[in-house]
Protein backbone atom coordinates (compact mmCIF):
# COMPACT_ATOMS: atom_id res chain seq x y z
CA UNK A 1 0.00 0.00 0.00
CA UNK A 2 1.52 3.31 -0.99
CA UNK A 3 1.25 6.47 1.06
CA UNK A 4 -1.10 7.97 -1.54
CA UNK A 5 -3.80 5.42 -0.65
CA UNK A 6 -3.66 5.92 3.15
CA UNK A 7 -6.60 8.32 2.91
CA UNK A 8 -9.07 5.70 1.69
CA UNK A 9 -11.98 4.38 3.71
CA UNK A 10 -12.06 0.63 3.15
CA UNK A 11 -14.12 -1.35 5.67
CA UNK A 12 -17.88 -1.81 5.44
CA UNK A 13 -18.22 -1.12 9.18
CA UNK A 14 -16.52 2.26 8.72
CA UNK A 15 -18.94 3.20 5.95
CA UNK A 16 -21.87 2.16 8.15
CA UNK A 17 -20.55 4.22 11.06
CA UNK A 18 -20.30 7.31 8.83
CA UNK A 19 -23.83 6.78 7.49
CA UNK A 20 -25.19 6.35 11.01
CA UNK A 21 -23.27 9.24 12.62
CA UNK A 22 -23.62 11.76 9.81
CA UNK A 23 -26.47 13.44 8.01
CA UNK A 24 -26.69 13.44 4.23
CA UNK A 25 -25.41 16.73 2.83
CA UNK A 26 -25.90 17.82 -0.77
CA UNK A 27 -23.59 19.48 -3.26
CA UNK A 28 -24.27 20.21 -6.92
CA UNK A 29 -22.50 17.14 -8.31
CA UNK A 30 -22.62 14.79 -5.31
CA UNK A 31 -24.05 14.05 -1.91
CA UNK A 32 -21.77 13.39 1.04
CA UNK A 33 -21.70 12.12 4.60
CA UNK A 34 -19.04 12.78 7.21
CA UNK A 35 -18.30 11.76 10.79
CA UNK A 36 -15.58 12.92 13.16
CA UNK A 37 -13.35 10.31 14.79
CA UNK A 38 -12.32 10.76 18.41
CA UNK A 39 -8.62 11.19 19.22
CA UNK A 40 -8.54 8.28 21.70
CA UNK A 41 -9.68 5.75 19.09
CA UNK A 42 -6.95 6.57 16.60
CA UNK A 43 -4.40 5.14 16.26
CA UNK A 44 -4.39 1.79 18.08
CA UNK A 45 -1.86 -0.98 17.81
CA UNK A 46 -3.16 -4.40 16.87
CA UNK A 47 -0.70 -6.11 19.19
CA UNK A 48 -1.23 -4.17 22.42
CA UNK A 49 -4.21 -1.91 21.75
CA UNK A 50 -2.46 0.98 23.47
CA UNK A 51 -3.45 4.44 22.17
CA UNK A 52 -0.75 6.17 20.17
CA UNK A 53 1.44 3.07 19.89
CA UNK A 54 2.46 1.69 16.51
CA UNK A 55 3.93 -1.73 16.02
CA UNK A 56 5.94 -3.13 13.14
CA UNK A 57 4.32 -6.48 13.82
CA UNK A 58 0.94 -4.96 13.02
CA UNK A 59 2.07 -3.90 9.54
CA UNK A 60 2.70 -0.19 9.90
CA UNK A 61 3.09 2.08 6.92
CA UNK A 62 4.82 5.17 8.27
CA UNK A 63 3.88 8.59 7.03
CA UNK A 64 4.41 11.97 8.67
CA UNK A 65 5.99 12.08 12.14
CA UNK A 66 3.45 11.12 14.79
CA UNK A 67 1.19 9.51 12.24
CA UNK A 68 0.38 5.81 12.19
CA UNK A 69 -1.46 3.87 9.56
CA UNK A 70 -2.12 0.20 10.18
CA UNK A 71 -2.82 -2.20 7.35
CA UNK A 72 -5.10 -4.26 9.57
CA UNK A 73 -7.90 -1.73 9.05
CA UNK A 74 -7.47 -0.06 12.42
CA UNK A 75 -8.25 3.64 12.60
CA UNK A 76 -5.56 6.02 11.41
CA UNK A 77 -4.95 9.68 12.05
CA UNK A 78 -5.99 12.24 9.49
CA UNK A 79 -8.92 12.23 7.10
CA UNK A 80 -10.21 9.14 5.28
CA UNK A 81 -12.45 9.31 2.21
CA UNK A 82 -14.69 6.64 0.73
CA UNK A 83 -16.58 6.61 -2.57
CA UNK A 84 -19.90 4.94 -3.29
CA UNK A 85 -21.04 4.76 -6.88
CA UNK A 86 -24.38 2.94 -7.22
CA UNK A 87 -25.21 0.57 -10.07
CA UNK A 88 -27.92 3.00 -11.15
CA UNK A 89 -25.18 5.23 -12.60
CA UNK A 90 -24.21 2.69 -15.23
CA UNK A 91 -22.30 -0.47 -15.91
CA UNK A 92 -18.96 -1.33 -14.31
CA UNK A 93 -16.86 0.57 -16.87
CA UNK A 94 -18.86 3.75 -16.29
CA UNK A 95 -18.80 3.42 -12.49
CA UNK A 96 -15.05 2.78 -12.49
CA UNK A 97 -14.48 5.88 -14.62
CA UNK A 98 -16.47 7.96 -12.13
CA UNK A 99 -14.44 6.52 -9.24
CA UNK A 100 -11.11 7.22 -10.99
CA UNK A 101 -12.08 10.84 -11.61
CA UNK A 102 -13.29 11.30 -8.02
CA UNK A 103 -10.19 9.66 -6.52
CA UNK A 104 -7.97 12.08 -8.41
CA UNK A 105 -10.05 15.08 -7.33
CA UNK A 106 -9.93 13.86 -3.71
CA UNK A 107 -6.16 13.32 -3.89
CA UNK A 108 -5.67 16.92 -5.05
CA UNK A 109 -8.02 18.42 -2.43
CA UNK A 110 -7.00 16.25 0.55
CA UNK A 111 -4.64 18.85 2.10
CA UNK A 112 -7.74 20.97 2.83
CA UNK A 113 -8.80 18.41 5.47
CA UNK A 114 -6.71 18.19 8.61
CA UNK A 115 -9.20 16.80 11.16
CA UNK A 116 -9.69 13.12 12.02
CA UNK A 117 -12.78 12.74 9.89
CA UNK A 118 -14.30 10.05 7.69
CA UNK A 119 -16.04 11.24 4.52
CA UNK A 120 -18.20 9.29 2.07
CA UNK A 121 -18.84 10.87 -1.34
CA UNK A 122 -21.88 9.73 -3.31
CA UNK A 123 -21.75 11.18 -6.86
CA UNK A 124 -24.71 11.99 -9.08
CA UNK A 125 -24.97 10.98 -12.73
CA UNK A 126 -23.88 14.47 -13.83
CA UNK A 127 -20.31 13.74 -12.62
CA UNK A 128 -19.76 11.54 -15.68
CA UNK A 129 -20.26 14.37 -18.17
CA UNK A 130 -18.93 17.20 -15.99
CA UNK A 131 -15.55 18.78 -16.63
CA UNK A 132 -12.84 17.63 -14.27
CA UNK A 133 -12.17 21.16 -12.99
CA UNK A 134 -15.82 21.40 -11.94
CA UNK A 135 -15.53 18.12 -10.03
CA UNK A 136 -12.32 19.36 -8.37
CA UNK A 137 -14.01 22.59 -7.26
CA UNK A 138 -16.96 20.63 -5.89
CA UNK A 139 -14.72 18.33 -3.84
CA UNK A 140 -12.71 21.32 -2.56
CA UNK A 141 -15.94 23.07 -1.51
CA UNK A 142 -17.13 19.96 0.31
CA UNK A 143 -13.80 19.51 2.11
CA UNK A 144 -13.72 23.19 3.18
CA UNK A 145 -17.24 22.85 4.55
CA UNK A 146 -16.35 19.68 6.46
CA UNK A 147 -13.17 21.26 7.86
CA UNK A 148 -15.13 24.31 9.09
CA UNK A 149 -17.75 22.10 10.74
CA UNK A 150 -15.11 19.89 12.38
CA UNK A 151 -13.32 22.94 13.83
CA UNK A 152 -16.65 24.25 15.10
CA UNK A 153 -17.52 20.88 16.68
CA UNK A 154 -14.11 20.66 18.35
CA UNK A 155 -14.43 24.16 19.82
CA UNK A 156 -17.91 23.38 21.15
CA UNK A 157 -16.63 20.15 22.70
CA UNK A 158 -13.67 21.97 24.28
CA UNK A 159 -15.99 24.61 25.78
CA UNK A 160 -18.32 21.98 27.24
CA UNK A 161 -15.38 20.07 28.76
CA UNK A 162 -13.99 23.30 30.21
CA UNK A 163 -17.42 24.27 31.62
CA UNK A 164 -17.87 20.82 33.17
CA UNK A 165 -14.44 21.06 34.80
CA UNK A 166 -15.20 24.50 36.27
CA UNK A 167 -18.68 23.63 37.51
CA UNK A 168 -18.66 22.36 41.11
CA UNK A 169 -20.30 19.00 41.59
CA UNK A 170 -23.06 19.14 44.20
CA UNK A 171 -25.13 16.13 45.09
CA UNK A 172 -28.29 16.45 47.10
CA UNK A 173 -28.52 14.04 50.03
CA UNK A 174 -30.62 10.98 49.34
CA UNK A 175 -33.91 10.26 51.10
CA UNK A 176 -32.28 7.35 52.91
CA UNK A 177 -29.50 9.62 54.28
CA UNK A 178 -32.08 12.19 55.45
CA UNK A 179 -34.18 9.51 57.10
CA UNK A 180 -31.13 8.06 58.89
CA UNK A 181 -30.18 11.54 60.10
CA UNK A 182 -33.71 12.08 61.40
CA UNK A 183 -34.42 15.01 59.09
CA UNK A 184 -38.02 15.54 58.04
CA UNK A 185 -39.02 14.56 54.50
CA UNK A 186 -40.33 17.07 51.99
CA UNK A 187 -43.88 18.20 52.33
CA UNK A 188 -46.38 15.87 50.70
CA UNK A 189 -44.33 12.71 51.07
CA UNK A 190 -44.95 9.89 53.50
CA UNK A 191 -42.57 7.82 55.53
Amino acid sequence: MSTSTNFRLRKHADYQRVYKAGRKQFGRQMAYFFALRDAEAAPRSETTGAPGECSLLAGVVTGAPGECSLLAGVLTTGPRVGLTVPKALGKAVTRNRIKRRLREAVRAALPLLSANVDVVLHPKRSVLEAEFTLIQREVETIFRSIEARSIEAQSIEARSVRAAAEKPVHQAPSRRANKAAGKPLRAGTSR
